[in-house]
């Protein structure tokens, strides 16, 4: 665990001691863990590497030198002396030394914010940036411009020099940083290091434009031409250096601050050129003093509010007493935050809305189509959890998310890596999966409402985008469709990962939640007569065919409320008309049984059926509780008048028997039979007797005959299977006659008159009769009379008394 233990090593000395003043020490940015996808290669330098550190002091040191000396030499000198000359050459070898150093210098990419380890990579960019201009600086030019014969335009390239000015400023950059030191203090040197240097160079390029004219035309400069009292400086070249310096330090200060006295000017024609720059120049150098002085004033620079935040989380961290891990990382988080301040929301906070969503989709959308738990989801969707991404840097060894916590936002990778550790309850560590880009995490504990379960690790500075729960949910609850395609993407990446495919049946009992909340939503705009929200709800993918527990869909209930638009609707997206729920209801009987006339015609005419199972109980239940309303309805749709309970009876045989007229009147106007039987052979027309209703059985009697005419003659056999008729043994002789003179008789069935009974008896026996007795010598004189399998006699009664 090298790189662990290196972040131990870094983090102890990010404080020198228990003091509370070492913890006023901001150190630079650093990767505290190896990146997972490859170790550090082995020749490659890491930027805060202690000995790296150290050299970078020394150079520090050698180019604070070079940034001063350079206009010195060029201005005051023509050909190093010696010690000069050898002192410049160990300069810059040390600098051709720090530009070898930086092929093999780490670098932090200014986009992703990730420490590069490729020697290529790291080689390519220095070549492009930096590596030319310091090439050149590091060549020798004093002895170069004598190699040339005093060319005096070699000197210019000297100039080249003066971009090592940088790592001076780099310095200052970091000193402003240090909360150690005073903000003011830090700030004033610089200006005051700004101003002088500015000056000096001023002060050689003054020197310069003197010594670069002949010995014989020095009275026509501005140093060859000053009397100061009765000192004169015709032969200035003459005057130690230290004294002629200083003159042209003083010359280009008084003339900087413009309160010059008249006694050194511009003579000739090419100082006057100078000097018209240098003070244009000077204008906005005082400018820019003036205005660095006034923020100091009012301390409204952001590197203030840096160190002034600082302040305040050390003071807390150690009145808290906090341990030096968290210190560490709230201190570097808090640093990492300065550092990628373009991610700062007060940068488009006077933006409109509309422009900021247009700016957020541009950035993140490319990161969020190319996570997996989103494959397959609209681009409208995606493009709502773009405009509420939030962006946030993580530095290595950081805990992002804790196992066993309540998690409030679901984070996406754009840059870094990061690992997912399962914690035993022994406390061990398991590395379950790293993360990489375009992943996500958090996404199991907010979508199924579960605690987070497995901790997350920075292992490389991260770059995430971040979206809160509730702004998620609400997305989610808008498109919905999306949010079944999100879960069932959560649950086919999970498949291959033994520890997370634990959450299988999680996973999955969500969805059916999420299903089931759906329908319901569904159900209940279709309940409330809610046209405009149920069609929001079906255009964005909702199935208006979805069932809830009780297996009712959407048409069930609109047609139970009577909502003729909704279910018009429904009708023309396609949907089944003829679904029963669980207790055997279509959307028809719904109509029907809640009194709505127009919704039930507008259905059934649209082809749906009443679908009624044990149609014969429930008409009956009907008549029993004088439901007369309810009875038409169903027979106008259809509803057989015939069917038959569980004892056969019809439900006119139950309005017949309780003897209320209008439900019979209406049963016999729907095809009612009188003749159906129910299990004890008793016929509507049999109950209607026994009421004892004269009223009714004169209906019932109407209804009989006209049930009667319907069935011609020739139709006997179609009429008896139909009206269930009863049979009879009929006999020729009298049932009083002496057994040596009884023949046997023939089987009919019971017609519908007794004329045709005897009729049909005298063709079937061959005899002539005029009456039907009963077995105890009764004449029947109604073929109601007549039960089933009764013995019958046809007789002649002259005949019968001649016999006797």
């Amino acid at each position: 665990m090298a790189p662990r233990a290196l972040n131990r090593n870094l983090s102890s000395r990010s404080s020198s001691g228990p003091d509370a003043d070492a913890e006023y020490e901001v150190e630079e940015l650093r990767d505290r863990i190896a990146s997972s996808r490859g170790s550090i290669q082995r020749y490659v330098i890491h930027p805060d590497n202690r000995w790296y550190r150290l050299w970078k002091y020394f150079i520090l040191g050698w180019a604070m030198y070079s940034s001063f000396f350079t206009p010195l030499e060029f201005g005051f000198f023509r050909g190093l002396p010696d010690k000069l000359f050898w002192l410049d050459i160990a300069g810059q070898i040390a600098f051709l030394v720090d530009i070898s150093i930086h092929f093999f210098l780490a670098y932090r990419d200014e986009h992703t914010y990730r420490v590069v380890y490729n020697p290529k990579s790291i080689a390519k960019r220095y070549v492009k940036s930096g590596f030319i201009i310091d090439l050149l600086g590091c060549l020798p030019w004093d002895a170069i411009y004598k190699a040339c014969g005093y060319k005096e335009e070699v000197r210019y390239l000297l100039w080249i020099r003066l971009s090592r000015v940088r790592k001076v400023t780099a310095f200052f950059h970091k000193m402003e940083k240090d909360i150690r030191i005073k903000y003011l203090f830090t700030r004033i040197v610089k200006l005051i290091a700004v101003e002088l240097y500015c000056t000096h160079t001023a002060a050689c390029i003054f020197y310069y434009l003197a010594t670069t004219l002949p010995e014989s035309q020095e009275s026509y400069t501005w140093i060859g031409s000053l009397k100061l009292g009765d000192y004169s400086y015709s032969h200035f070249r003459e005057i130690d250096i230290s004294k002629r310096y200083l003159l042209s330090l003083y010359f280009a200060i008084v003339t900087m601050t413009t309160v010059g006295y008249g006694d050194i000017h511009a003579v000739n024609t090419r100082e006057m050129i100078f000097i018209m720059i240098y003070v244009s120049f000077d204008m906005i150098l005082g400018a820019y003093l003036i205005g660095n002085m006034t923020a100091l004033i009012v301390k409204g620079s952001r590197t203030e509010r840096f160190r002034d935040k600082m302040k305040d989380l050390i003071q807390y961290m150690n009145r808290n007493r906090l341990g030096r891990d968290i210190r560490d990382q709230i201190k570097g988080h808090v640093r990492l935050q300065y550092e990628s301040n373009y991610t700062e929301a007060s940068v488009l906070q006077d933006i409109p809305v509309s422009i900021r969503a247009k700016i957020s989709q541009s950035l993140y959308k490319p990161y969020i189509e190319n996570v997996p738990i989103f494959k397959g989801c609209s681009s409208e969707f995606i493009h709502q959890i773009a405009i509420r991404l939030q962006e946030e840097f993580f530095l290595p060894g950081e805990v992002v998310m804790e196992q066993g916590n309540a998690v409030d936002q679901l984070y996406f990778i754009c840059d870094g890596v990061l690992e997912a550790i399962g914690i035993g309850e022994d406390g061990t560590e398991d590395t379950i999966v790293m993360l990489e880009p375009n992943c996500s995490f958090g996404d199991i504990s907010i979508l199924c409402n579960i605690p987070q379960p497995f901790s997350v690790r920075v292992c490389e500075l991260c770059r995430l985008l971040r979206i809160d729960k509730h702004l998620l949910s609400n997305v989610l609850q808008i498109y919905f469709v999306d949010g079944r395609r999100v879960l069932r993407n959560l649950l086919e990446a999970n498949e291959s990962n033994i520890r997370v495919k634990q959450l299988e049946s999680d996973i999955t009992l969500h969805i059916g939640k999420q299903e089931a909340e759906l329908a319901l939503r569904v159900n209940n705009a279709a309940f409330n007569g809610d046209l405009n929200h149920l069609k929001s709800l079906i255009r964005s993918g909702a199935d208006p065919s979805k069932a809830d527990y009780d297996g009712r869909t959407p048409l069930h209930l609109a047609a139970s409320g009577g909502y003729e638009d909704i279910v018009l609707f429904l009708i023309q997206e396609g949907v089944s008309m003829n679904v029963s729920d669980k207790f055997g209801n279509t959307a028809l009987l719904e109509a029907v049984k809640n009194g709505n006339d127009k919704v039930a015609a507008l259905l059934f005419k649209n082809g749906a059926n009443l679908n009624i199972i044990d149609a014969g109980s429930k008409l009956c239940a009907a008549v029993a509780r004088g439901d007369s309303d309810f009875l038409r309805r169903v027979l106008s749709y259809g509803i057989d008048p015939n069917s038959k309970d569980y004892d056969h009876r019809t439900p006119l045989h139950i309005a017949a028997a309780e003897g209320i007229f209008l439900i019979v009147k209406i049963l016999l106007e729907n095809g009612a039979s009188v003749f159906a039987e129910d299990r004890w052979g008793t016929t509507p027309l049999d109950e209607a007797r026994k009421s004892g209703s004269i009223p009714l059985m004169k209906l019932m009697e109407e209804a009989k005959s006209e049930e009667l005419s319907k069935f011609p003659r020739q139709r006997d056999q179609e009429i008896q299977d139909k009206m269930h008729p009863r049979k009879c043994t009929v006999f020729p002789f009298h049932p009083w006659n002496p057994e040596e003179k009884k023949r046997e008789g023939i089987v009919l069935w019971v017609p519908p008159t007794i004329e045709e009974l005897i009729q049909s008896a005298q063709e079937k026996l061959k005899c002539i009769g005029t009456s039907i007795l009963s077995a105890d010598g009764g004449k029947i004189l109604d073929v109601d009379l007549i039960s089933d399998n009764q013995k019958l006699y046809l007789v002649t009664f002259s005949r019968w008394r001649k016999d006797t």
